[in-house]
């Protein structure tokens, strides 16, 4: 059996995520996610129908998570590129514009640094 190099994700969801984004996608179809970049709803990842956030040509796709795309703008992503991105749920009221606000719950990101393994793999540079 061939050796393979394990896989490093740039985002990841916890259970408590995953679960929450099987009942969005049950009451609006396929989600997707982008990392808000402050203002109005603070620093946060916003999820939308697939479809109703326009990307634009600086954004950047991290990765899927529970099956949901996940987005940031290419200038955050420069700050955040050493890090993993843990994307978990807590109680209380999501961005105004994020699909989980009536859920009483919202989405919160956590992160990581990588290890120097890990960022050997992901060849960043």
């Amino acid at each position: 059996m061939a050796d393979t190099e394990p896989v490093v994700l740039k985002v990841i969801c916890t259970d408590a995520a995953s679960q929450l984004i099987d009942t969005l996608q049950a009451k609006y179809g396929p989600v997707m996610f982008h990392q808000s970049g402050g203002c109005c709803d603070g620093s946060s990842p916003m999820c939308y129908p697939q479809g109703e956030f326009l990307l634009g040509e600086q954004d950047v796709k991290l990765g899927t998570i529970h099956g949901a795309p996940f987005y940031m703008s290419k200038a955050q992503y420069e700050y955040w590129m050493y890090t993993q991105l843990i994307i978990d749920v807590i109680p209380g009221r999501g961005g105004m514009f994020s699909l989980e606000g009536p859920e009483g719950l919202r989405f919160l990101t956590r992160s990581r640094v990588f290890t120097p393994e890990e960022l050997r793999i992901l060849d960043l540079s």
